[in-house]
């Protein structure tokens, strides 16, 4: 038995030695030291020894089980340890070799074109104010002077949340709050979202964006709403820009107009990009209805205004030719790489 235990201890150094990982230095633990193992299977046939055989038995076997757990723990240490070692040599970062750059991504084409639309009235004085997308009736409606019976109100073009709130149609709403806050002069713009009714197609969205501009102060006049909405034009559209105002008729605006722009395509000789018709409609503007100045308590022999609101989508569509406004809210990167 005791040629048995040294011949257990010196196969297991063996063994041991040439283990190439942590499993199958497990198993050799197994082998040697578990329950079924070879030492446990000696140590089970002590009971056949005489007494003077268990003792050194017995001692032999405690020295063969220490140097075989004292051999696992050290083989253990150094395949962690080259383990270790082959990881970070696979993992080592070469610090000169030039990166990978990233890839990034960039401002969203109706994003770029507001900016641009911000600097150009920010550098007439402007200043940018914001308001609740979620509205009350009496600022999207009854303060513009926009009577209950008006087509605009109409379930069927606005999204109405009850009697009294409604996802607003148009930036106006933070005219009439601007005026209610603020005494003359005023000289502001309001970008953001609004939304219509209105079915997917081509040139129609329920959720679009506007940019309107008010300006108030004693004096103003017609011809301080053209030279403005002029500059605008070639400000961003170039110098070259030919523009045209015809009457229309809004409710918060008297007079009212509509702002062309001379076709880029045909200058105006009349081509498929304006249909034929020489000129494309960008804008509408007016004068601010005096009911309107009072209405918010600017009185409207003292002072007067201009106002003016343009859709953010129709002038990125002229701008890039885009001829489909789905194209703006699909998130096609195929698309959105172009810009």
């Amino acid at each position: 038995m005791l040629n048995a235990l040294q011949k257990i201890k010196e196969q297991a150094a063996q063994t041991l030695a040439n283990a190439q990982d942590s499993k199958a230095l497990d198993e050799l633990r197994v082998k040697y030291l578990g329950k079924k193992g070879e030492l446990t299977t000696i140590l089970k046939q002590m009971g056949s020894l005489s007494a003077e055989e268990r003792p050194k038995v017995g001692q032999l076997a405690n020295e063969v089980r220490a140097s075989i757990e004292s051999l696992i723990a050290e083989k253990n240490a150094a395949l962690k340890a080259a383990m270790l070692d082959k990881r970070l040599e696979l993992e080592t970062i070469d610090v000169t070799m030039p990166g990978k750059a990233a890839p990034l991504g960039h401002a969203h084409p109706l994003s770029k074109v507001l900016e641009e639309l911000k600097e150009i009235f920010m550098g007439m004085g402007f200043s940018v104010v914001e308001g609740p997308e979620v509205e009350l009736d009496y600022y999207n409606f009854e303060a513009l002077n926009i009577p209950k019976n008006h087509p605009a109100r109409d379930t069927q073009d606005t999204f109405y949340i009850n009697d009294n709130v409604l996802l607003r149609t148009q930036t106006s709403p933070v005219q009439i709050r601007a005026m209610e806050k603020q005494k003359p002069p005023i000289r502001i713009i309001s970008p953001g979202r609004v939304y219509r009714s209105d079915a997917v197609d081509a040139t129609h969205s329920p959720l679009f964006h506007q940019i309107e501009g008010l300006v108030v102060d004693k004096g103003v006049t017609m011809g301080d709403l053209k030279g403005t909405l002029e500059q605008f034009v070639k400000r961003l559209y170039g110098d070259h820009s030919v523009v045209r105002f015809r009457p229309h008729h809004f409710p918060f605006t008297e007079p009212s107009a509509e702002l062309d722009v001379q076709c880029f395509s045909c200058g105006g000789k009349g081509c498929r990009l304006c249909k034929g018709e020489g000129w494309i409609e960008i804008l509408g503007c007016g004068m601010v209805h005096p009911k309107v100045l009072s209405i918010c308590g600017i009185d409207p022999e003292i002072y007067s205004g201009f106002a003016f609101g343009m859709g953010l989508e129709r002038i990125v569509m002229r701008r890039y030719n885009i001829d489909d406004m789905r194209l703006f809210f699909e998130n096609d990167v195929r698309f959105l790489n172009q810009f």
